[in-house]
């Protein structure tokens, strides 16, 4: 759970600055070279102990695990050729390829899933992913030191045969797997270099398209090499990616200017400048830009003023005027992003909530005085203190004392730290943050979310039964699981307005004509290399 909230709340001020990529002939001499940029450092190549987009996309880009996203951000399977299912879909057998190479030419066995995803949940390491692991079979008990990390739901049933026991079916498995945090690691390797494995790239191999070479564990650039023992290593274009971290947009935009990068990233501040320039791209991500109410206090307690405030702010303008990227909320589960089994989009199945209503907001205000006994109210608004956030809340302030009258909101930002612990403490009336999701299926929006305190204040037994009724009961119907999700948001966002979803952030950059195959995952928050070609 960390690890998520930390990205809920760095993502807007991140999501602009991802890599994107192109070549020119002042970049490189050589034509399948790419010079490209990244916002932060790596803070390790040990996928069990990651936690931050950095470090995630160097390791996607170096190691594949069972299933990997095709060009329509599809999960297929990749490190394994074949999968069956028990009966009743709890028990995934996969049979993996034997092709599959390390780097230093050790064959990628069943052996080397197990030890990592072992070391993730092993409470030991305190893993920022572990809580990825609920879904598999006792990983929740172990990573709450209840049970031993031998018992989790993972076995070698042969060199290249795995076995992989679920607590209950789940539609998301291939989606989840395709995470850096569901990765093998070279058994060897791990057993050779103990705690410093994966602390610089010199310490663990790779059996991904790239290998990693030039970092030491606390430099600002290094390089991604194609790697000649991947398996499918013809279908990779690029010799390597030269990566710098460059932190600044400017800075960035200057050097594409000049021809010393082959992208710039483009955030909110310069989308105006050069959003008509041919090399200007944009995305929407499924991203979620949103506010979280403390149902502790009396006032945000009130649910006539979550919904206010809920339904009092123009999302639209907000995307229009601060953002100029992305789109505006119209629930708390993103769309264009989930499909039922027929194609059809969840948003439109479970229409559009929470969406700006000025003459309902100022109803729902209405009632909240009165139920209050107050003509003005004054709430506080949390953020961290990036600009981009700041820039948020700022607008959230003026937009929401305009439309709810005798409402006074205060902000205060701190720094990120500061901010999380807050949080997680109570010490807010309402807070802004962004999140994004981890895999393709609302429970992910529902449970996790960036939903700060939801299973210690949030009571709703109706809620609680739906969610427990996707997870179990209906978990192999999908039109009755889908029904039970639709119920659940609409309690939680429309009925009790535990969170207000504000907006899908979206990613903007400039990108050379020469490149193609350049992709974002289907998250929109890392850069995909192995389809990547100068012409």
């Amino acid at each position: 759970m960390h690890k998520k909230k930390i990205a809920s709340v760095t993502l807007l001020a991140t999501a602009a600055l991802l890599t994107a990529c192109g070549q020119n002939k002042g970049a490189s001499s050589s034509k399948q070279v790419m010079k490209t940029a990244v916002t932060g450092e790596i803070s390790t190549l040990d996928s069990s102990k990651y936690g931050d987009t950095i470090s995630s996309e160097t390791l996607q880009n170096s190691m594949e695990g069972l299933y990997r996203f095709d060009k329509k951000g599809q999960a297929r399977l990749a490190g394994a050729v074949k999968v069956t299912k028990s009966k009743d879909q709890k028990v995934y057998t996969f049979t993996l390829r034997k092709n599959a190479k390390w780097s230093n030419g050790d064959p990628v066995t069943a052996q080397d899933y197990v030890i990592a995803w072992r070391r993730t949940v092993d409470p030991k390491n305190d893993s920022l992913d572990s809580d990825s692991y609920q879904v598999i079979k006792n990983g929740t008990d172990i990573v709450a030191g209840k049970k031993k990390v031998s018992s989790l739901g993972i076995k070698a049933l042969g060199k290249y045969k795995l076995q992989v026991t679920l607590e209950n079916p789940i539609q998301y498995l291939p989606d989840l797997l395709t995470g850096a945090q569901f990765y093998p690691q070279d058994t060897k390797i791990v057993k050779k270099y103990g705690s410093s494995y994966g602390t610089s790239s010199s310490k663990l191999v790779y059996n991904g398209p790239f290998t990693v070479s030039q970092w030491t564990g606390s430099n600002l650039e290094w390089t991604l090499k194609k790697n000649k023992t991947y398996w499918n290593a013809k279908s990779v274009s690029l010799s390597a990616v030269k990566v710098q971290v460059i932190k600044t947009t400017s800075t960035g935009l200057n050097l594409y200017k000049g021809g010393q990068l082959d992208y710039a990233p483009v955030d909110s501040d310069y989308v105006k400048q050069y959003e008509k320039n041919a090399d200007y791209h944009t995305k929407t991500t499924p991203t979620n830009g949103y506010m979280v109410f403390n149902l502790k206090r009396k006032t945000t307690g009130n649910v006539h003023v979550r919904r206010a405030i809920s339904l009092g702010v123009n999302k639209q303008e907000l995307v229009k005027t601060v953002l100029h990227s992305g789109k505006a909320a119209q629930g708390f589960v993103a769309s264009d992003f989930i499909y039922d089994e027929n194609g059809k989009d969840y948003r439109t199945s479970a229409g559009k909530l929470m969406t700006y209503n000025l003459k309902q907001a100022q109803k729902e205000w209405a009632l909240a005085k009165k139920q209050l006994g107050k003509s003005k109210i004054t709430i506080e608004l949390l953020t961290s203190d990036m600009d981009a956030s700041k820039r948020v809340g700022e607008y959230l302030q003026s937009n929401l004392m305009e439309n709810l009258p005798g409402l006074t909101v205060k902000l205060r930002s701190i720094p990120l730290k500061s901010r999380l612990a807050d949080t997680s403490k109570h010490n807010f009336d309402m807070v802004y943050g962004t999140w994004q999701p981890s895999f393709q299926d609302p429970i992910d929006y529902l449970t996790i979310g960036g939903l700060f305190n939801l299973e210690s204040d949030y009571k709703n037994s109706t809620f609680w039964k739906e969610i427990n009724q996707a997870k179990s009961t209906y978990a192999t119907q999908p039109a009755k699981r889908q029904a039970s999700l639709i119920a659940a948001e609409k309690q939680l966002i429309q009925k009790d307005a535990f969170a207000a979803p504000l907006y899908q952030a979206g990613v903007s950059y400039l990108l050379k004509s020469k490149v193609t195959g350049f992709r974002l995952s289907p998250y929109g928050t890392v850069a995909y290399y192995w389809d990547v070609k100068i012409k």
